[in-house]
C-alpha cells in the first residue's frame, strides 16, 4: 500500500488519510502550523486528528483532501451528515436536562434522617446555586459538545477573590498538554494549556506562545518538612501544593529543541494579576491540579484519550459524500439530459458563421429532416441506484456508529411492528449512550470534589472544614418513557410498602416528570398526606360527635316515654276503683 511504517496507537483509525502522514514536516501544506518547533512530536498526530474532525464538522473534508493533492476533492458534496452524527450523539448522551445530586440529601426530609443527610442537602443547595450562577448547563453543552466530535474536552476551575465562588471555563483539547511522569498514575502532576497567538502589528505585537501551567510540588524547596493542613483532610498533614505559572514567549526566539516543556523561563515574560500579582509559581494553597479532561469514551488500556463519536465512520462520510456528489451530477443529466440530433438544421452564428449550439430548455422548437430523429440519454435509472446507494449508507452508518436508524430519525415508523420491537432496534443506542456516561461518571463528581475544595480554601461563608460530599451528576432518561407505566409501578409498589417515598420520587424523576427537588417534592407529598390526615380526623371526630348526639337523644326520648307509660300504669287502678 505504500506505507512506510504501520502506526497503530488511539489515532490509527485515521492512518488512511494521506495528510497524517506528512504531519510535522517542514513545508506542510495542509497543517503548517503543527510544524511549530514548540510543540512536543508525540502529539502532533493527536492535534492534527482535531483539526480533521474539525474539518468534517464543518463540511471541509473536501478541502482538507484538496489541500493534500486531491484537487477533485474540491468539487465534493458534504451535506452536514457528521455534524448531525454528532448532534445527535450529545443530544442522547446530555438527554432533556442535568442535575446535580448529592448522596443521602433526598433523606433530609424524613421523620427520622440519616447522619449527615442534613447537611447533604444543604451542600446540594449551594452547589445547584453555584451551577445556575456559572451557567453550569452551558458550559457542559460546550465542553460534551467538543468530547463527542473530537473524543476529548477540558474543564479548567479557579477561584475568584471578586465573586467569591469557584469559576468554570473550558478549553479546547488541542490546548492541553498533560506531563505524565508515571504513566501509571490517575493523574498528571503537571498540565500544560498552551496555544499561539499571532503577530498583532496593530498593536505592535509580535507572534508568540502563552503557556498556563499548573504543577504540584513541595510547598518549600527550602525547608522539606513544611507541612499544611487543608481544611478537606482536617488532621492531616501535606506537605504537597499545587503552582501557577502563566507567560508568554516569542516564536522568533525559540530554538529548536525548546518544546514545550522546555521552554527557556528566562526569555519568558510572565502574565500579572489584577491585584498586581504576578503569575510565576504562584501558590494556590490546594493540592489537586483544577483541571478536568473529559473523554467520550473509556479509553484503552495505557492510553489516557477520548475516541469521537465518528471516528470509525469517517470511511463511510466520505463514500457518503462521494455519492452525494455523484447523484448531483446525475441529476443535473435526468433534469436536463443530453440529447443527440440527426438530420437537423442547425442555426448558424451571423458573426461567426459557425453552427450554434443547440441548449435544451423549454419551448425549444428543432428543425428535423424527413430522416432526422432525436434520441435523449435517460439517467434516470442511475440517479435511483445513486439515492438507494445513499441509503444503504446512512443505514451502515448509523449501525456502525451505534447511534442506529431509530435514533437518527430515518427510521420508517411504519416498519416498526410493536414497542418492544422499537425498543430491540434502540438497544445499542443505549449501550452507547451507557458507556459515554460511565466514561464521564467519575470526572464530574471530581469536578464538583474540587468545587467544593476551592470554596473550603477561598474560606467562603457557610463551607466549613471537613471532607468533601460525594455529588454526581444526575442524567434525564435519552429515550421517551412510558410515564403512564412508571405510575402505575410505582403506585402500585409504594402502596405495597416495598418502595420508599424517596424512591418512588426518584422513579418518576428519571421517568421525565417534572419534578425539580427530589426532598422537597417529598415534603410537599407529607406535608399534603399530614393535611388529609388531620381533615379526615376532624371530619371522624365530628361525624363520631354527631352520633353520640343523636345517641342521647334517642336514649333521652326513650327516658321520657317510659316515665309517661309508668304513670299511664299508676293511674289505671284508681280509675278501677272509682
Amino acid at each position: 500500500m505504500g506505507l512506510r511504517q504501520l502506526i497503530v496507537d488511539a489515532w490509527s483509525w485515521l492512518s488512511y488519510k494521506p495528510v497524517m502522514a506528512d504531519v510535522g514536516r517542514p513545508g506542510n501544506r495542509v497543517f503548517p502550523e503543527l510544524a511549530s518547533s514548540w510543540l512536543p512530536p508525540h502529539e502532533l498526530r493527536r492535534l492534527a486528528a482535531y483539526k480533521v474532525l474539525a474539518a468534517y464538522d464543518n463540511n471541509q473534508a473536501g478541502q482538507l483532501a484538496a489541500a493534500s493533492g486531491d484537487e477533485a476533492a474540491l468539487e465534493r458534496r458534504e451535506l452536514g451528515d457528521a455534524a448531525n452524527l454528532v448532534d445527535t450523539a450529545l443530544g442522547y448522551l446530555l438527554g432533556s436536562q442535568q442535575k446535580i445530586a448529592v448522596e443521602d440529601a433526598e433523606h433530609a426530609d424524613e421523620g427520622a434522617p440519616k447522619p449527615g443527610s442534613t447537611e447533604a442537602a444543604a451542600v446540594q443547595q449551594r452547589l445547584r446555586k453555584w451551577a445556575e450562577k456559572e451557567l453550569l448547563t452551558l458550559r457542559i453543552q460546550q465542553a460534551e459538545r467538543a468530547a463527542v466530535l473530537l473524543g476529548d474536552s477540558v474543564f479548567v476551575l479557579a477561584w475568584n477573590p471578586q465573586k467569591q465562588r469557584p469559576t468554570l471555563r473550558t478549553y479546547d483539547p488541542g490546548f492541553y498538554f498533560p506531563q505524565w511522569e508515571d504513566e501509571d498514575a490517575d493523574f498528571p502532576t503537571r498540565v500544560h494549556l498552551a496555544w499561539e497567538l499571532p503577530e498583532d502589528e496593530d498593536a505592535g505585537l509580535k507572534a508568540r506562545v502563552r503557556r498556563v501551567t499548573y504543577e504540584l510540588g513541595p510547598i518549600s524547596e527550602d525547608d522539606e518538612s513544611a507541612v499544611r493542613v487543608y481544611p478537606w483532610e482536617p488532621g492531616r498533614s501535606s506537605n504537597v501544593t499545587c503552582y501557577l505559572t502563566d507567560a508568554e514567549w516569542l516564536l522568533e526566539d525559540l530554538k529548536r529543541g525548546e518544546t514545550l516543556d522546555r521552554l527557556p523561563m528566562d526569555e519568558a515574560a510572565f502574565r500579572v494579576r489584577r491585584d498586581g500579582t504576578e503569575l510565576d509559581r504562584l501558590d494556590l494553597m490546594i493540592d489537586f491540579v483544577p483541571v478536568i479532561h473529559i473523554t467520550n469514551t473509556i479509553p484503552d488500556g495505557g492510553e489516557h484519550w477520548g475516541r469521537s463519536s465518528i471516528a470509525r465512520v469517517l470511511q463511510g462520510l466520505d463514500e457518503l459524500a462521494a455519492t452525494d456528489s455523484d447523484s448531483s451530477a446525475a441529476s443535473a443529466t435526468t433534469g436536463t439530459p443530453i440529447i443527440g440530433l440527426a438530420g437537423a438544421r442547425l442555426p448558424v452564428d451571423r458573426s461567426t458563421g459557425k453552427p450554434q449550439q443547440l441548449k435544451v430548455e423549454a419551448g425549444a422548437v428543432w428543425q428535423l429532416g424527413d430522416s432526422g430523429r432525436m434520441d435523449a440519454l435517460d439517467t434516470s435509472p442511475q440517479l435511483a441506484e445513486l439515492r438507494s446507494r445513499v441509503e444503504h449508507l446512512l443505514d451502515r452508518i448509523a449501525s456502525n456508529s451505534r447511534v442506529t436508524a431509530a435514533g437518527l430519525g430515518t427510521l420508517d415508523a411504519s416498519e416498526v411492528p410493536s414497542g418492544y420491537a422499537l425498543k430491540l432496534a434502540l438497544g445499542p443506542l443505549d449501550a452507547l449512550v451507557g458507556a459515554m456516561r460511565l466514561a464521564r461518571e467519575h470526572k464530574y463528581r471530581l469536578l464538583f470534589k474540587f468545587m467544593q475544595r476551592l470554596y473550603q480554601a477561598g474560606r467562603a461563608e457557610g463551607w466549613t472544614a471537613g471532607e468533601s460530599f460525594a455529588a454526581r451528576l444526575s442524567w434525564a432518561p435519552h429515550t421517551p418513557t412510558d410515564r403512564a407505566a412508571v405510575l402505575e409501578e410505582v403506585a402500585q409498589a409504594y402502596g405495597a410498602g416495598v418502595l420508599s417515598l424517596e424512591t418512588a420520587v426518584a422513579m418518576l424523576m428519571d421517568a421525565g416528570y417534572p419534578i425539580k427537588d427530589a426532598s422537597q417534592e417529598v415534603a410537599r407529598i407529607r406535608a399534603k398526606a399530614e393535611q388529609e390526615a388531620a381533615a379526615r380526623m376532624a371530619e371522624a371526630a365530628a361525624r363520631q360527635g354527631k352520633d353520640d348526639e343523636d345517641q342521647e337523644d334517642e336514649d333521652g326520648g326513650a327516658s321520657l316515654r317510659g316515665s309517661a307509660e309508668k304513670e299511664e300504669k299508676e293511674r289505671e287502678p284508681v280509675a278501677a276503683g272509682r
